[in-house]
């Protein structure tokens, strides 16, 4: 793996505060780019935010040693410094830092935190072993050898021949107490941190070790803490890398690149659209450009290089953690070339694999037509009329020898082969019956008339399953309905026979009915009360109740005829048997 790419993982493991794991991906990235300054800076980071401060300081350090006009490199040494409790090495960090990059956000941050220490430093009683802050401090101007040691420090030499600030001193010798007013002065920090990196420990049994925070005390507030230091994507200061010019300089020229391939897909040069993507993803890794070269070969009618295209673009795209709706956009194309191929199958497992990466209505229509499309095709290459009257022929002999769930298997396997015959649904309705199965036998009775509306037979087996079922003014109707397909009379004394048994059913149900429970089944009957509420029903019932002999005119029309039998059936009209 590249060690941009190791380099981006460790910034997504440091954002989840995942340090070690961020750790591990900065030195094996190291490990392929030894030579990459950023790469250490990130790891004094992860090194500092886990207080492994000596690291820190050791990755700051190699990091300066690399390049040292970079200013994040001494804010980490700052921040790590700070960390070890060597207050003076953070502000000479902390100033280099700055010198290089007055406007750097963190040294003037951790630049606070190092100056508010020392002045806790000094309220605490650190100098002079407990006793008056100010007196001990007084008492340190006075060593014979502090100058000596001002002298020899690069940032308090200068100040000897400071005039002003050599009178200050001496006025706080004489007077002890006016050190507090001259602490906002920073030329006192520099002096402050000299003395407390000469004697930071007196104060401490022989035997103690110092922490960093062992300045904390429970009735104190607690102190600003040094600013946890950020991984960069880049160096801050763009400029001054060369590496980061040249990959902005690729990225703009391969935007170019992507713009004219834009143009020519737009204007159907697919070939030229190719040519320039290609170049695009040449000059800088984004897998943008290969999803977009994967849409002109697929346009262009190069399916198979379309796939490898957008292959290529989730292989790279999982090592550098691109979006996954990049991912996702992927996958789709690859899923629609394979069904431009014919290939299903596999257009639907990839199509499923860009709804896991993300989900979008355009990818789940895709899915759901291939999945339709598929299906359809499955049933078409199924079908074979010869092996559906094989299929015919074995489930008639089946049902002959009344061994009716073999006959409804073959059935159905002639329903597969031959679906568009309606012979299959009405045989298989037959052995439904056979079997008391009458809600499936009704359903295949509705196929095979929706197949064939002058399928005869389909209407009485409906008409019998209705019976069983004792939907009596239903059943009837499916009779009436036969009837009228039966135009050369050859199922009339089935059909008689069949409504023969309907009335009697009726009869013997209504018989034992008192008037009030007749009235309450006909109040409870929806259809019977929509009957009964049409203004043209109730004319041609006032009619009846003075010449009833008018009914059998009526019972002439069709529709009309319908309703009058369900009004017999339902026993508003009473008959003679």
């Amino acid at each position: 793996m590249s060690a941009a790419a190791l380099k981006a993982q460790g910034n997504t493991a440091f954002a989840a505060k995942d340090f070690p794991t961020a750790i591990d991906l900065f030195t094996k990235a190291i490990e392929v780019d030894a030579s990459n300054h950023v790469l250490y800076s990130n790891r004094s980071a992860c090194h500092a935010s886990l207080k492994h401060f000596d690291q820190a300081v050791k990755d700051a350090d190699k990091c300066i040693e690399l390049k040292g006009d970079w200013a994040k490199g001494y804010s980490r040494k700052g921040a790590a410094m700070h960390g070890l409790g060597d207050l003076q090495g953070a502000v000479d960090a902390y100033e280099k830092c700055l010198e290089l990059d007055p406007s750097n956000a963190q040294a003037k941050s951790g630049m606070e935190s190092v100056d508010a220490q020392m002045k806790r430093e000094m309220e605490s009683g650190k100098f002079g072993g407990g006793q008056d802050p100010f007196a001990g401090f007084a008492a340190k101007l006075s060593s014979p050898d502090f100058y000596k040691k001002m002298s020899e420090n690069p940032q308090t030499s200068k100040l000897l021949g400071d005039g002003e600030f050599m009178r200050k001193l001496e006025g706080i010798k004489r007077n002890p107490q006016t050190l507090m007013q001259e602490m906002n002065d920073p030329r006192m920090i520099s002096i402050l941190g000299l003395l407390l990196g000469q004697d930071i420990g007196s104060a401490m049994p022989e035997d103690d070790v110092p922490m960093p925070d062992a300045q904390n005390e429970s009735k104190k507030p607690e102190p600003k803490k040094a600013p946890e230091p950020e991984p960069e994507s880049e160096p801050v200061v763009e400029e001054e890398d060369e590496d980061a010019k040249a990959a902005k300089e690729a990225k703009s020229k391969a935007d170019a690149e992507k713009a004219l391939g834009n143009a020519a897909y737009k204007s159907r040069s697919f070939d030229e659209a190719i040519k320039h993507y290609t170049t695009a993803y040449e000059l800088h890794k984004d897998i943008t450009y290969l999803t977009n070269k994967a849409a002109a070969h697929f346009e262009a009618g190069d399916y198979d290089s379309a796939i490898q295209a957008c292959q290529q673009a989730i292989e790279q795209g999982r090592e550098v953690r691109a979006d996954f709706k990049v991912i996702a956009k992927a996958f789709a194309r690859i899923g629609s070339s394979y069904e431009k191929k014919g290939d299903l199958q596999e257009a639907i497992n990839n199509y499923n694999r860009s709804l896991t990466e993300h989900r979008t209505a355009d990818t789940l229509a895709k899915l759901k037509s291939a999945e339709t499309t598929l299906s359809e095709k499955v049933k078409k290459d199924y079908e074979s009329p010869e092996l559906a009257e094989e299929a015919r022929v074995a489930g008639n002999d089946a049902f002959k020898a009344s061994r009716f769930p073999d006959a409804v298997k073959q059935y159905t396997e002639m329903t597969k082969r031959a679906p568009m015959d309606a012979r299959g649904y009405a045989n298989r309705a037959a052995a439904y019956i056979k079997l008391m199965s009458m809600p499936e036998a009704i359903k295949d009775c509705d196929k095979a008339t929706a197949l064939d509306p002058s399928f005869v037979k389909a209407y009485i087996r409906k008409a019998t399953a209705l019976l069983a079922t004792k939907d009596y003014s239903r059943a009837q109707a499916e009779l009436d309905r036969a009837t009228q397909n039966d135009a050369d009379g050859k199922h009339r004394q089935e059909i008689q026979g069949l409504s023969y048994k309907i009335q009697s059913a009726l009869y013997d149900e209504r018989s034992h009915e008192t008037e009030e429970q007749t009235q309450a089944r006909i109040a409870n009957d929806p259809e019977v009360r929509a009957i009964l509420e049409d203004p043209v029903m109730q004319s041609i019932l006032q009619q009846a109740q003075q010449n009833p002999a008018s009914l059998n005119e009526h019972m002439k029309n069709p529709q009309i005829g319908i309703k009058i039998q369900k009004l017999v059936d339902a026993g508003v009209i009473k008959t003679r048997r």
